[in-house]
C-alpha cells in the first residue's frame, strides 16, 4: 500500500461538482506542495478506494495531470508522480514574465489605482499569515492569490486558469525553494510584491516591470542549486 494515500481515510468531496475536476484539483494540489513527491507510485485501486470513485473519473483527473506533465502512465505497468521537468519550467517562466510584466505595465499607466485594492490586501494577508503560522501551504495560497489579483485588475481574470494550467512543474520548484530556503525565501517574495505594489502606485511602468521580471527569475536562477540538493526530483 502506498503510505502517501491513507486508504482508512474517507475523501470529501462535494456532490454538486464533477468528481474527475475535484480528484483532479486535489492531486494536483498534493503534487505541486510535494506532498506527493516525485516518483510517487499513483494505484489507481488505492486512488479509486481513497476518493470513492470509478475508475472512470479518477482516469479522467490521471489524463489532465499527465497532459500536464505532473504524472507518467506507464501502460500495463504503473503510474507516478513525473519528475520536474526543467525544460517545462523554462517555457512557463518565459511565458509568466511576458504576460505579468505587461499586466503591471498596463496597472501603473492606469490612474485607476483603486482596482489593486483586492492585491495590496492579498499582499497583507501573505505578509501576515508567514509572521502567525510560517505555513508553506498557506503562504503559497495568498502568493497565487496575489497574482490571480493582478490579473484581475488588468481585467484579465480569465487568463489565469490558462496560465496556472501551464506552471504546474513551475509551481513545484518555487515550493522546494520555498523548502530549501526555509524562512529566508518568504521574507523575499513579501518584499518583492511589495516593491511591485509600489511601483505600480506611483504610476513608474519600467520599475513595475523590472519588479516583476526580478521577482519571477529568484527561483530560476537556483535551479541548479535545488537539483545538486535534490537530484531524485529532477528529471
Amino acid at each position: 500500500m502506498n503510505a502517501l494515500i491513507d486508504t482508512t481515510q474517507r475523501w470529501q468531496f462535494d456532490r454538486r461538482l464533477p468528481l474527475a475536476q475535484q480528484v483532479y484539483a486535489d492531486l494536483r494540489r498534493r503534487i505541486i506542495s510535494l506532498d506527493l513527491p516525485p516518483d510517487s507510485p499513483l494505484s489507481r485501486v488505492e486512488l479509486s478506494q481513497y476518493y470513492q470513485i470509478s475508475q472512470t473519473p479518477l482516469r479522467e483527473a490521471l489524463q489532465k495531470l499527465a497532459e500536464e506533465g505532473l504524472v507518467a502512465t506507464y501502460p500495463q505497468s504503473r503510474t507516478e508522480v513525473s519528475r520536474i521537468d526543467v525544460d517545462q519550467i523554462l517555457e512557463a517562466q518565459f511565458l509568466r514574465k511576458a504576460v505579468e510584466a505587461d499586466i503591471v505595465a498596463r496597472l501603473a499607466a492606469d490612474p485607476q489605482k483603486a482596482k489593486l485594492a483586492a492585491a495590496q490586501d492579498s499582499h497583507d494577508r501573505l505578509a501576515r499569515s508567514w509572521e502567525r503560522a510560517q505555513s508553506f501551504e498557506e503562504f503559497a495560497e495568498l502568493d497565487r492569490q496575489f497574482h490571480r489579483d493582478l490579473y484581475a485588475a488588468a481585467g484579465l481574470a480569465s487568463l489565469t486558469a490558462l496560465i496556472e494550467k501551464r506552471c504546474g512543474q513551475l509551481d513545484r520548484i518555487r515550493r522546494l525553494h520555498l523548502r530549501w530556503f526555509n524562512d529566508r525565501k518568504p521574507e523575499k517574495v513579501v518584499s518583492d510584491h511589495q516593491s511591485i505594489l509600489d511601483a505600480v502606485l506611483r504610476s513608474d511602468v519600467e520599475a513595475a516591470q523590472r519588479a516583476m521580471r526580478e521577482h519571477l527569475a529568484d527561483t530560476i536562477a537556483r535551479i541548479e542549486v535545488l537539483r545538486a540538493n535534490y537530484p531524485d526530483y529532477f528529471g
